[in-house]
């Protein structure tokens, strides 16, 4: 998400009491002229052993190389230990602390847990992967080359439909978005290319899966993902924002975007998430989207089938995620320079960037930065210490 999500906060305002703050005047509160000469100073917070090591190394090398406020890992090893790490600023205004194991925006790391509930309901018989999406959705998805009776579900899990993404023009309007109008905004343009064709990432996909998802149910997708996944694994720190919601509810570093590499920080953690919906709205931490990883993994929320057609990389994502990166159903799986490779997905949302995944041996590593990254060399600054804390 992370292009459009750029321009959804130029605009942006920030949830005061009831009353949105134009990003201009926050910046001037919050962050004045805030540079990354004083973000690089802070040095890392705390991990259960205070001897050095490669991880806490890496996110302090995060904040001198990219000017970022903060970063957050954790980190599970083979046998089950866990330990997590912060580094820089929690907040630019007070100087706090990052707190461990804080809440951030996962962005689109939203998607693997959509498509999770798809599966589940693939299993249990009430949807069929190659069935159009018209069966569930008659009559919805139409367009300029786009036809929902030609599409079907497992081409909305794998990019594979052609439909364009809605958030590409959503402009700068930061307000709460109905997922139909989401949808709308998509169907006003021409489809990229025919369904089964090529492979585009596009949100609108994850939009419909939702929308399937709630039409089969009758119950609102949050709910759904509340019973089926959060509840369901104890995922005690994730949560699915309801309508109107622009806060995180619990500890977290605050988020900030920065619109050049000279301009000032601008504070933009409370931002309606609405335009994200099922392709990008979820709250978590960087332990519980381990525990989500290793337990999709290791077949704790999907028959084995369901699992076995997630997993089933057949198309290139090197583009979007990186060299040797392939998607499945909602799960990319990346080589790691140790040998093998890891699963999982990433997201991108205003303020909050996270990259990570499991392994098939119980591995896994999540890592949150608070600002959303902008260009490719961040991005692999970033998915190099995945990499090293996965490697150890």
């Amino acid at each position: 998400m992370r292009e459009q999500a750029r321009q959804r906060v130029r605009s942006s305002g920030q949830r005061r009491g009831g009353r949105r703050r134009a990003v201009s005047a926050a910046a001037a509160v919050v962050v004045g002229a805030m540079t990354v000469g004083v973000l690089a100073l802070p040095a890392a917070y705390a991990a259960p052993n205070p001897r050095p090591d490669a991880v806490r190394q890496g996110l302090n090398a995060l904040l001198h190389s990219d000017g970022l406020p903060a970063a957050l890992a954790s980190v599970t090893d083979r046998a089950g230990h866990t330990r997590t790490y912060t580094a820089g600023v929690g907040d630019l205004a007070t100087g706090s602390k990052v707190p461990r194991d804080g809440q951030v925006r996962i962005g689109s790391n939203t998607k693997t847990f959509t498509a999770v509930v798809v599966l589940q309901l693939v299993g249990e018989g009430k949807i069929r992967l190659d069935a159009p999406v018209d069966t569930y959705l008659p009559g919805l998805v139409r367009g300029d080359g786009i036809d929902g009776r030609h599409m079907t579900v497992r081409q909305l899990l794998q990019h594979t439909s052609g439909l364009p993404n809605y958030s590409n023009y959503l402009g700068e309007e930061v307000r709460y978005f109905a997922p139909r109008e989401l949808l709308g905004i998509a169907l006003q343009h021409k489809a990229d290319f025919a369904p089964g064709t090529d492979w585009k990432y596009s949100n609108t996909n994850y939009v419909l899966a939702g929308l399937i998802v709630e039409k089969v149910t009758g119950h609102p997708l949050a709910r759904e993902m509340d019973r089926r996944i959060i509840k369901r694994i104890g995922l005690h720190h994730t949560y699915f924002p309801s309508p109107g919601d622009a806060t995180i509810r619990e500890a977290h570093p605050k988020g900030y975007y920065r619109d050049s590499a000279d301009a000032p920080l601008v504070d933009v953690t409370e931002i309606d998430p609405s335009w994200g919906w099922a392709a990008g709205q979820l709250v978590s931490t960087d332990s519980d989207l381990n525990r989500f990883f290793t337990a999709l993994l290791s077949g704790g929320l999907l028959k084995d089938a369901q699992l076995t057609q997630m997993r089933t990389g057949t198309e290139p994502a090197d583009a979007t995620f990186g060299p040797g990166a392939r998607y499945g159903l909602g799960l990319v799986s990346k080589p790691l320079p140790c040998g093998g490779h890891y699963w999982g997905h990433g997201g991108s949302f205003p303020g909050y960037e996270t990259r990570g995944g499991a392994t098939d041996d119980g591995r896994a590593a999540n890592i949150a930065v608070t600002m959303q990254l902008t260009d490719e060399a961040a991005r692999k600054r970033v998915d190099s210490v995945v990499n090293t804390a996965l490697c150890r």
